[in-house]
């Protein structure tokens, strides 16, 4: 990541901003998945502008919900957006090896993975995923306020990436939430600390 690029993050967000206007605003993606740029991003490699890790949710398609194209997104998605080692390997990936300069957490409305932790327990593999979300909405029971809590631990799960971290105390990268809302299609990014 050059250090001329500090400004790419706030480049990248403008670009997911006038994405989500153009899909709240459409019925159609205008965003390029031609197959000339299919073949031009397999031959010259990928460039995404910003890393999105998001639910595993079916309604929460992040390439339609931020007009984007292929290889315009780097995108990471678990149930409930949470964040582990995997996803910490992978958004390394992303900004290492890519030189991606803005992290999106986002969390959605009506989560249900969150509406479980909020419910209780789970079986299997899928209540490490609840225990997790758990872990970091505290006793809260508003569900609203249980997506947020969550989108702010997985930010902090992020940030336990050394690469992640030192890249943010650069100035070179930055990780924010937001929530995107089932109905109204709209993201609303969430204020940094």
């Amino acid at each position: 990541m050059a250090e001329n690029d500090s400004n790419a993050s706030e480049l990248a967000l403008q670009k997911l901003v006038t994405g989500n206007k153009a899909f709240v605003e459409s019925t159609t993606n205008p965003a390029d998945i031609s197959y000339e740029r299919t073949t031009e991003v397999a031959h010259n490699g990928q460039r995404p502008y910003a890393i999105v890790v998001t639910c595993s949710d079916s309604r929460v398609p992040p390439e339609h919900v931020f007009s984007a194209g292929v290889g315009d997104l780097f995108v990471v998605r678990t149930a409930g957006n949470v964040i582990g080692d995997f996803e910490r390997g992978s958004i390394e990936y992303a900004v290492g090896q890519l030189g991606v300069s803005l992290v999106v957490i986002m969390g959605h409305s009506q989560c249900g993975a969150v509406a479980s932790a909020l419910a209780g327990r789970a079986s299997g593999y899928l209540d490490t995923v609840i225990s997790e979300i758990q872990s970091g909405i505290s006793d809260t029971t508003s569900e609203h306020e249980a997506i947020l809590s969550n989108i702010a631990h997985s930010q902090q799960c992020a940030m336990q990436s050394e690469a992640v971290r030192s890249l943010v105390e650069a100035g070179q990268l930055k990780v924010i939430g937001a929530v995107y809302d089932l109905q109204t299609r709209q993201v609303k990014f969430l204020p940094g600390d």
